[in-house]
């Protein structure tokens, strides 16, 4: 498995594409030699930063090795082709709407169950943790999907600092609101602010990452900056973007999409072949940039990771 530092990382390897896919040609070559690797080829893992501990004080490692079959989807396709309803439904003019938008001052408060409640300012965040490369699948809800090479670190990492109470069950995300800047807030199409939720197993699961970049690069504004997000075993809808607080709670709480039609947008929305939306199955996808569809995985490819936190659960009920 290949690690650099911070310091032995140039500006041209961590923003050229073709780099990137070159890279990758030459880990599935070394995978042979040296990767470590988890049944089912889950992601890629590469720390960026000084070899600093994690929240819990365990060192960070390379234990999660990448699918190689899987090509990354170009950057000007995962910028270009964006749901962030904020801006607007359009997912080609997202961009464009977005350039205005300010990231910078930026603040995130974490509160609720925990005994350490506390305002993080982003560039302290971006101190303490160390960023990780994760090349994930993601798999929308409207059954397209991309590969992507996210940059960031485990949610788990930053809600550990708060110190959770054994009265945490659930986490509670919540996106800015901004109508001034935010044109698609201006309108009724959800009820605002934009809100999701996670388990608390889930959230403390390591692959739930919250997001910083992409490709190497700081995070697009239409993709979610300053920090957003990733649960790559669920529906994209799921990982949600410009996040200012974050709430541990000892109840589910009520998330945009499940409120606005739960009959269609479950509160797991755990990626499943088997359980169609109402209005279109489920059960293929389409992933840009290719013309065949292709079979969806359960969980999105990650069960060997994240099935053993719904043993004995009916995935067709808690959908």
């Amino acid at each position: 498995m290949l690690i650099k530092k911070s310091a032995d990382v140039l500006p041209s390897e961590i923003t050229s594409e073709g780099l990137y896919r070159g890279r990758r040609r030459f880990l599935g070559t070394a995978a042979v030699a040296g990767a470590v690797a988890l049944a089912g080829g889950a992601a890629w893992l590469r720390t960026r930063g000084s070899h600093r501990p994690t929240g819990n004080g365990a060192p960070l490692s390379a234990g999660v090795a990448a699918d190689m079959d899987d090509e990354l989807t170009p950057y000007g396709d995962i910028t270009s082709y964006v749901n962030f309803y904020e801006f607007t439904s359009d997912k080609q003019a997202v961009a464009g709407l977005a350039q205005e938008f300010p990231t910078d001052p930026w603040s995130i408060r974490v509160s609720g169950e925990c005994e350490n409640p506390k305002t993080f300012a982003i560039e302290d965040i971006l101190a303490a943790h160390a960023q990780q490369e994760r090349v994930y699948r993601l798999r929308c809800v409207e059954a397209w999907s991309m590969v992507i090479p996210w940059l960031g670190f485990p949610l788990g990492d930053l809600l550990r600092r708060c110190r959770p109470t054994s009265k945490a069950k659930f986490v509670e995300l919540t996106t800015i609101y901004d109508p001034e800047h935010m044109p698609g807030q201006r309108r009724r199409t959800l009820p605002w602010p934009y809100v999701e939720g996670l388990r608390i197993d889930e959230a403390m699961h390591p692959l739930a990452i919250l997001a910083t970049g992409l490709y190497g690069k700081s995070m697009p504004k239409q993709n979610g900056a300053p920090l957003r997000l990733v649960v790559p075993w669920k529906y994209g809808f799921k990982s949600i973007k410009s996040i200012v607080q974050i709430r541990l709670t000892d109840s589910a709480p009520e998330t945009t999409w499940n409120r606005l039609s739960p009959h269609e947008y479950g509160f797991y929305a755990n990626v499943n072949p088997g359980v169609d939306h109402p209005r279109w199955s489920q059960r293929k996808e389409r992933r840009i940039g290719e013309i065949f569809k292709r079979p969806t995985l359960l969980f999105n490819g990650y069960g060997d990771q994240v099935a053993h936190l719904y043993s004995g659960m009916d995935l067709h009920r808690y959908f």
